[in-house]
């Protein structure tokens, strides 16, 4: 169903939006009469609609329309963090039941990371649990080469220098309850450029697993399975948007 509000706009817009192509594919699509508009062919696709009360089928198939779609994903390692790559699988392709040709992921994750990845095309949801003033928390789950000083728990509550000499924010880190002996728990407020391998880096240790379990209020849902998402529910939702 449509958010309330939307008012109307040109059928190339809504079809452009919903990913049915550009605008030029579009009109060649509505010549050779491929799109319908109440059951009508429809060719002049510079008409406006009203996406919440018009029925508009391309090739018979019914275009529905979302003004936002929100959806957590358990992003399996092999996967970028993009809406497009000519090499890998994007993390935007593995949705597939998505409306919207204009989603996104909320932040990044390595290729050889994986976990919690938020896809959206929220733009103003984005913007607040990056923005680096909100020091939204960011958790993830390590897994470590090497030995820990027995004061890294200090040395990142401080704040880590690391090997370039910047220093982060205070954050974090905690043993954690898993199987592997080298498992931590680390929690960042910021999104530096490789930033958890970095810190650990700077204390002698090399991560060799590395899986985000959270990120604000929104946590992984360990039903998922790496490669598998959900929409978010309406609680998640409310919660991000209010930053609790």
């Amino acid at each position: 169903m449509a958010d309330k509000g939307v008012g109307t706009m040109r059928l190339d817009r809504f079809l452009a939006e919903m990913g049915e192509g550009t605008r030029g594919q579009i009109r060649d699509m509505a010549k050779k009469g491929r799109i319908a508009v109440n059951g009508v062919p429809e060719k002049r696709t510079e008409r406006k609609i009203d996406p919440e009360s018009d029925r508009v089928t391309v090739d018979g198939r019914p275009v529905l329309y979302a003004e936002f779609e929100y959806y957590m994903l358990n992003k399996p390692q092999g996967v970028v963090s993009a809406t497009e790559d000519r090499i890998h699988t994007t993390a935007v392709e593995l949705i597939t039941e998505r409306k919207r040709g204009d989603l996104f992921p909320v932040g990044r994750l390595d290729i050889d990371t994986e976990g919690l990845m938020l896809i959206t095309n929220d733009g103003e949801l984005a913007h607040r649990l990056l923005s680096p003033r909100k020091h939204v928390d960011k958790r993830y789950l390590a897994v470590l080469e090497g030995e820990l000083p027995k004061d890294a728990a200090r040395r990142f509550s401080e704040g880590i220098v690391l090997e370039d000499g910047t220093k982060t924010l205070p954050a974090e880190l905690v043993k954690a309850d898993a199987a592997a002996e080298e498992a931590v728990i680390v929690t960042i407020r910021e999104g530096k450029f490789h930033q958890v391998k970095r810190m650990f880096e700077a204390l002698g240790c090399r991560v060799t697993y590395l899986k985000r379990l959270s990120m604000g209020s929104l946590k992984l849902d360990e039903g998922l399975k790496p490669g598998e998402y959900r929409p978010l529910t309406e609680e998640e939702l409310l919660d991000l948007r209010d930053g609790r």
